[in-house]
């Protein structure tokens, strides 16, 4: 396993890192999560990234209890506020921070929290007090460094301004979605983080698994599958379309040249970007860890990349055009 810098952060982090979205104490039963956990750290991942709202709060609770016998320094936390925890509790309020922190901390079993996240913005409350709110849980020590998710480019530039002119801590890191099928963050965000000495931490690159190259065009989702849930297709819906599942399939030939699976090779894509961090994974069996995180530290040609690219832009520019 291969570690980077987290931004203008002290913290060094697996490039592979396990999160906790729809999986543990949610989706994925408590025996099977233990393993995933044990799996990461045999491996060398040491960065689990989670949310007070997955599972309002189970996601938490899980984790707390699954790390309390590890030393604190072996492994880095991080989670998440915004979204709502009750009718009441939400956003990123004063208020609501310091509610939010100290139920984190409670569930987690931790006195600090390695890096705490915005989960979204939040237009309800003004920025000059959620960076004042940060900033007074980084004066505190109950968190070390903060970050955000999904913030547009023009509130990140608000925000570091806040920062600069007033002394206060600020953002390390960026949670984007980003992969070979959502590459957003690379028109604004990406560049501007870079700037800045913000680094990405990356959910869902493998597209809600669709880059795992596990659902047929031509037939159903597997039994079981995020595709079929529920709880957890909501997200995947807008990338099972029949054309982009087929160039998926294509992708995997060019995998195999590069020696890798498709996974380890779209995971590898992640990581040829300096301003990634971390490339996120969600794990319902140790196995898909252990394979994930084979994807850090591979070389692989860049030509390779390019045709996976042009084939996935391809498809993408099809099932954009009207009928």
């Amino acid at each position: 396993m291969q570690y980077r810098q987290l931004g203008d952060s002290d913290l060094n982090v697996s490039e592979i890192s396990l999160g906790s979205w729809l999986t543990y104490g949610v989706g994925v039963e408590a025996d099977k999560a233990l393993a995933c956990l044990d799996a990461a750290f045999d491996v060398g991942i040491n960065f689990i990234d989670t949310a007070n709202v997955y599972g309002r709060g189970a996601a938490e609770t899980f984790l707390g209890e699954a790390l309390k016998s590890r030393h604190r320094d072996s492994y880095v936390l991080a989670t998440k506020v915004y979204f709502p925890m009750s009718d009441t509790d939400f956003g990123l309020s004063r208020a609501q921070i310091e509610k939010q922190l100290d139920a984190s901390l409670q569930r987690l079993q931790t006195d600090v929290i390695d890096l705490y996240q915005c989960h979204r913005y939040d237009s309800g409350s003004p920025l000059d007090e959620t960076m004042d709110a940060l900033n007074r849980a980084v004066e505190s020590g109950k968190v070390r460094y903060i970050g955000f998710s999904e913030w547009p480019a023009d509130k990140i530039r608000e925000a570091l301004e806040i920062s600069s002119s007033r002394g206060l801590a600020k953002f390390v890191s960026s949670q984007p979605q980003y992969s070979l099928v959502w590459r957003e963050p690379e028109d604004e965000v990406i560049p501007l983080c870079a700037d800045n000495g913000i680094s990405q931490i990356v959910w869902s690159p493998l597209g809600q698994g669709v880059l795992s190259g596990k659902y047929d065009p031509d037939k159903p989702p597997p039994a079981g599958t995020r595709a079929t849930s529920e709880e957890m297709g909501g997200f995947i819906k807008r990338l099972m379309e029949p054309g982009l599942l087929r160039a998926v399939q294509r992708l995997k030939p060019i995998a195999e040249e590069a020696g890798l699976t498709l996974p380890q090779f779209a995971l590898a894509w992640i990581l040829r970007e300096p301003n990634v961090a971390s490339a996120i994974i969600g794990a319902s069996r140790p196995e898909q860890v252990l394979e994930n995180a084979h994807a850090s530290g591979v070389v692989v040609d860049t030509q390779l990349f390019l045709r996976a690219e042009a084939i996935i832009n391809e498809a993408m520019a099809g099932a954009s055009e009207p009928a």
